[in-house]
Parts: C-alpha cells; sequence; structure tokens
C-alpha cells in the first residue's frame, strides 16, 4: 500500500508556470485559476464512455468537438489579446499544456496572413483515455480545441483536417488547419437533422411495417373462402376493390376452388352496396368468368339495386349467371342443381 507524507508545498513552479494548493478549503489552481484534476484512464474515461451510452457515438462526437472548439476559442482570444508574436505563442502554448499534462504538442508553420498552421499531438490525454476505451481511432476533442485556438487567434473560423492518428497511424497525430465554411453551429444543426431523419426514416419504416401487417390481414379476413357444403363454396365481397386486392381474391379464390371441388361459386354481393363502380363491375366478370372456366358455376346474390343499375349501364353480361336476392336463395338454389334437398 502506498504511503503519502503529509508535508505539502503550498505553491510550486514547473517550467515558469504556477500550481498553487489550498488543502484547507480543498482548492487547486493553475496559473492563478481554479482547476481540478482527474484519473485520465478511470474517471475521465468514465466520462467519455458515459457520454457516448446516453447521447450515441454521432452526438458525442459533435459535443467533444464543440466543447473543445468553445474552450480553445478563450485560450485563442486571451493570447490574441497580449499581441504577442505568433512564433512565441506556438512555443508558449504546447510549455503551458505539457505543465497541464495534455501530452506533447507541436505547432508548426503558422501563418496569421493565410490563416494556416500544423499540430502534432503525442501522448494526449484524449489519446490515452481513446486506448483505455478500446477504440480504434482517436476522438477530436482536441483536434476542435486547436480549431478554436486558431479561430480565436486568427479572428476568423479555422477548422481542421485529420493527417494522421496516432492509435491506427502510430507515433503521433497530426492535424493541418485553415479557414474554412465549417462551424460547430453547422456541426450541431447536421447532427439534429440527421437525428430528425434518422427519427423519421424510423417512423418511416414502422408505418411500412405496420401497413403491410394490415394489409396482410385484411387480405387473410376479407373476402374469405368458405366451403358451406359439399362442392358449394361462397364468397363475399366485403367493402372496396381496388387493383392489387382484387387480383389477390381472383388469385386467392381461383386456387381454393379445386381444392373444395366446387361445382358452384356463390359470389355475396351484399356488402358492395356503398362501394360501387364500374372497375368493382368488371372485377365481378372477371372473376365469375375465371371460375367457369375451371368449371365451376357462378351464382350471384346480394345485388342492391344500386349494383344492379350500375351493371345494367355497363357492358358487362351477368345474364348467364344466376341471380338471387339472398345468400339463402342461392344456396338452396346450387344444392337444388346438384339433386340434393334440405329436410
Amino acid at each position: 500500500m502506498k504511503r503519502y507524507d503529509t508535508v505539502h508545498k503550498d505553491q510550486i513552479n514547473v517550467g515558469g508556470l504556477d500550481f498553487s494548493w489550498n488543502l484547507e478549503n480543498g482548492q487547486f489552481e493553475f496559473e492563478g485559476e481554479d482547476a481540478v484534476l482527474f484519473w485520465i484512464t478511470s474517471a475521465m474515461k468514465s466520462f467519455f464512455d458515459t457520454l457516448e451510452e446516453v447521447s450515441g457515438k454521432e452526438a458525442a462526437k459533435v459535443v467533444l468537438e464543440t466543447t473543445g472548439y468553445r474552450q480553445g476559442l478563450v485560450v485563442g482570444r486571451y493570447f490574441q489579446s497580449l499581441g504577442i508574436p505568433l512564433k512565441e505563442v506556438a512555443a508558449a502554448i504546447p510549455a503551458t499544456y505539457a505543465s497541464a499534462g495534455w501530452g506533447s504538442i507541436e505547432i508548426s508553420e503558422l501563418d496569421e496572413q493565410k490563416k494556416t498552421g500544423i499540430v502534432r499531438l503525442k501522448d494526449s490525454w484524449e489519446y490515452k483515455i481513446n486506448v483505455a476505451q478500446g477504440k480504434s481511432h482517436t476522438t477530436t476533442f482536441l483536434a476542435g480545441h486547436f480549431s478554436g485556438i486558431f479561430s480565436g487567434l486568427f479572428g476568423s473560423n479555422v477548422w481542421f483536417t485529420e493527417e494522421r492518428d496516432q492509435i491506427s497511424d502510430g507515433d503521433y497525430g497530426e492535424f493541418r488547419y485553415g479557414p474554412s465554411d465549417i462551424t460547430i453551429e453547422e456541426n450541431i444543426h447536421d447532427l439534429a437533422r440527421r437525428s430528425e431523419s434518422e427519427r423519421i426514416l424510423k417512423l418511416e419504416a414502422m408505418v411500412k411495417e405496420r401497413t403491410q401487417e394490415l394489409t396482410d390481414l385484411v387480405k387473410e379476413i376479407s373476402s374469405p373462402i368458405i366451403p358451406v357444403l359439399e362442392g358449394i363454396v361462397v364468397v363475399p365481397l366485403l367493402g372496396k376493390y381496388d387493383e392489387n386486392r382484387s387480383e389477390d381474391l381472383l388469385t386467392k379464390t381461383l386456387h381454393n376452388l379445386p381444392k373444395y371441388k366446387a361445382d358452384y361459386l356463390v359470389i355475396d354481393l351484399t356488402g358492395l352496396h356503398q362501394y360501387i363502380s364500374r372497375f368493382t363491375v368488371e372485377f365481378l366478370g372477371n372473376l365469375a368468368s375465371a371460375a367457369s372456366l375451371i368449371g365451376t358455376e357462378t351464382i350471384l346474390v346480394g345485388i342492391s339495386p344500386d349494383l344492379a343499375q350500375e351493371i345494367t349501364g355497363s357492358d358487362l353480361k351477368l345474364s348467364r349467371f344466376s341471380c338471387f336476392s339472398t345468400l339463402k336463395h342461392g344456396i338452396y338454389y346450387a344444392i337444388g342443381q346438384q339433386g340434393r334437398q334440405i329436410y
């Protein structure tokens, strides 16, 4: 078990930077500002893991980039306000960050006119967290952070392109910075739009799935084929028939008539009284004609006055089919044609 001495220095200077502690108040200061210390591969790893778990990887990426950028913007504006040469800034920032445990940082090719620069990162705290997480690629908090620094220094928006990743490429990570139309606000809006699009796609997929389920259910329960007696099948037509539904019923009926050895197909039209159209009449004729081709005689029952008028006004001739006002009479007719009676 480690032992720690009880002698504490109130203040030390490392690399020209001041660190101080007030143990009574539980306060730590870095360069005169309140600061905190966290263990990288435990506490900070837990923070990164939780952020991704709660927000999702895409949202976490935008959060990290945005947070890094805004923190960097403060740093960049601070150094810009000092009015010191860029060469000195390029030396001061790595030293400051190294003393705070941010890793080895090199800044090169800073150009105030072109607003460009290159940053090389090695063994940063972000890299160490990502390694502890088992990631195959380094996240972009620090990449966004230096975008903020250079944006603050140059007074205009600067963004990064990744040249090298330490996890996947080894040794170090490298980013090139320059003027860009990419902004953190746009990244946030893009994320919101992507999230909204994903929700819409999921909703559309759900609607499509439910619609298909309902369509299949309608197919299954509507217009059932009912074998009421030997050789006699009843098909009640219910609701409105479009092209797809008509085709399904026609196929289903023709496939099942031989199965039931049907001599008579009784089509009950009672459920059509609210959905009469020329298409319905034509479909009715097609169904009856197709049944006759496989040796099944068609009987029509439940013809309403409206349907009778529609049939009369069409080119469809149903006079060759036996027609009755009720299902009962149609079944009695079919039984009689078979030479049987119901006692």
